[in-house]
C-alpha cells in the first residue's frame, strides 16, 4: 500500500495529479453501493481542490476535497473496499491490485493522459485554437464565422481538432528543434487536421514546413488545393495518390494517418517506419483484417457474437500495431483521441522514434504467442516490415 498511496501523496502536492480510478469492490454488494470512485482536479474561486465522485448504478455524489483528505479517504478504500486503483499523474501511471491478504502489487507504465488546460468550474477551456478569434483556415472550412465565433453544428469538430493539436504540441519536443519540419498527412480527407497542423506549426510555433496532404480521392485533393490557395498558404500541398505509391527517399519528421481505413492505416505505418519518421500519429478505424481470422476456442464466448467479436479484433489489431512499431524501434502509446460523444473512433497511436532503440529479444515472442491466442494467421503491418531493422 505505501508503493501506492506515497506517490499519489506525492503528486497531489506538486501539481502533477491528473485523475484516480478506484474499482472493482470486494465481496457482495448491495444494490445501491458505489461501484467506482473517481477522483480529479478542479478549480473553485481561485482554489484548487480535487472533486472526490461516488459512482453508483443510476446517479453520482460529488465532494470537493482537500490532497490531505484524499490521501486519507484513499487509504480507507483502497484494499478494503475497492481492489482496484489506477492513479494517473503528468509522468506515469500507476495501477495498483491489492489482493485478500492486504498485499498490493503496483505497476508503472508512461503517462497516458494529458493534464487538462484548464480545471476551472468558472473558467472556459483554453484551446490552442481559442474560440472567438478569428482563425482564417477555420472559417474558410466552415468551422468558425468570420468574428471567430465556432457554428453550432461544427463544435465537434472545433474540439476534435484543438485536441488533435494538443497530441502534436506534445510531441514537438520529439521534433526538430531548427530547419524545415517535414509532415506528411495520409488520407487527409477533407483536411481539416492537415490545415490545422500547419496552423500550429507554422503560425503559432513559426517553423518553416513542408507539409504534403495525400489522399486518394481527387475531387477533395482539388478542393484542398483551391482552398490552400484561397488563403496564401505556403508551404503544404496536397496530391491525389495512393499510400502505397510514396516510394520517394525523404526525411519525415512527422507522419500522421487519422483517416487511412482498415489496412491503409497500416500501409501508412509501414511507410513512416521506411521514411524513419521521428514521430506518428495513427487513428486507426474500420479494422476489418482480423475479424474474419479469429479461431481461437478459449475465445469462443466472444468471437461468437458479431459486434463483440469486431471490437476484440479492432482491439487486438491495435496492440498488435503498437507491438511491432515497438520492434522497429519505437516508443508506443494508444491513448483517447477524442470523446465517444463525438466519435465511437476515439483512440490514438502515438510513436516516438528512439534514438537508442531498446531491444527486446522477447517481443516477437510474445506477438507471436497473442497470435496463436487469437488463431490469427498474419497481419499485414507485421509482412509490410518483414525484415526492417530499427537501426
Amino acid at each position: 500500500m505505501h508503493d501506492f498511496l506515497t506517490p499519489l501523496t506525492e503528486s497531489l502536492a506538486d501539481g502533477k495529479f491528473i485523475s484516480l480510478t478506484m474499482s472493482k469492490p470486494r465481496g457482495p454488494r448491495a444494490d445501491d453501493a458505489v461501484n467506482r470512485i473517481t477522483v480529479r482536479l478542479v478549480e473553485v474561486k481561485g482554489q484548487t481542490l480535487f472533486q472526490w465522485t461516488y459512482q453508483y448504478s443510476k446517479r453520482e455524489v460529488h465532494e470537493n476535497l482537500s490532497a490531505s483528505q484524499v490521501t486519507e479517504r484513499v487509504a480507507q478504500e483502497f484494499g478494503s473496499v475497492f481492489k482496484h486503483a489506477h492513479l494517473f499523474t503528468a509522468d506515469v501511471d500507476i495501477a495498483a491490485r491489492s489482493n485478500k491478504l492486504g498485499d498490493c502489487r503496483v505497476t508503472i507504465s508512461p503517462a497516458s493522459k494529458r493534464a487538462p488546460a484548464s480545471v476551472s468550474h468558472d473558467r472556459q477551456k483554453q484551446y490552442l485554437i481559442p474560440e472567438g478569434q478569428p482563425c482564417p483556415f477555420l472559417h474558410e472550412l466552415g468551422v468558425m464565422t468570420l468574428d471567430g465565433r465556432v457554428h453550432r453544428s461544427m463544435q465537434h469538430k472545433f474540439r476534435q481538432i484543438n485536441r488533435f493539436l494538443e497530441f502534436v504540441e506534445d510531441v514537438i519536443p520529439h521534433l526538430p528543434a531548427e530547419g524545415t519540419l517535414d509532415v506528411v498527412d495520409f488520407g487527409c480527407g477533407l483536411s481539416y487536421l492537415t490545415f490545422a497542423l500547419h496552423h500550429l506549426l507554422a503560425v503559432i510555433h513559426a517553423r518553416d514546413v513542408r507539409i504534403l496532404g495525400i489522399d486518394r480521392n481527387s475531387q477533395v485533393i482539388d478542393r484542398c488545393t483551391h482552398t490552400c490557395g484561397k488563403l496564401n498558404l505556403e508551404g503544404i500541398e496536397f496530391t491525389a495518390d495512393t499510400i502505397d505509391a510514396q516510394h520517394t527517399a525523404r526525411k519525415v519528421h512527422l507522419a500522421v494517418a487519422l483517416h487511412a481505413c482498415d489496412t491503409a492505416t497500416d500501409d501508412a505505418l509501414a511507410q513512416a517506419v521506411r521514411w524513419q519518421a521521428d514521430v506518428i500519429l495513427a487513428a486507426p478505424c474500420c479494422q476489418h483484417e482480423l475479424a474474419p481470422q479469429l479461431d481461437s476456442p478459449s475465445l469462443s464466448l466472444l468471437t461468437r457474437h458479431g459486434i463483440l467479436r469486431e471490437r476484440l479484433a479492432a482491439m487486438a489489431t491495435d496492440a498488435l500495431r503498437a507491438a511491432i512499431l515497438e520492434q522497429a524501434g519505437y516508443r508506443t502509446q494508444i491513448i483517447e483521441f477524442i470523446d465517444t460523444e463525438h466519435t465511437p473512433k476515439n483512440l490514438l497511436l502515438r510513436a516516438v522514434r528512439q534514438t537508442v532503440p531498446a531491444i527486446d529479444a522477447n517481443q516477437e515472442v510474445r506477438i507471436n504467442e497473442f497470435k496463436m491466442l487469437l488463431g490469427v494467421d498474419h497481419i499485414r503491418l507485421e509482412e509490410l516490415l518483414a525484415g526492417h531493422s530499427s537501426e
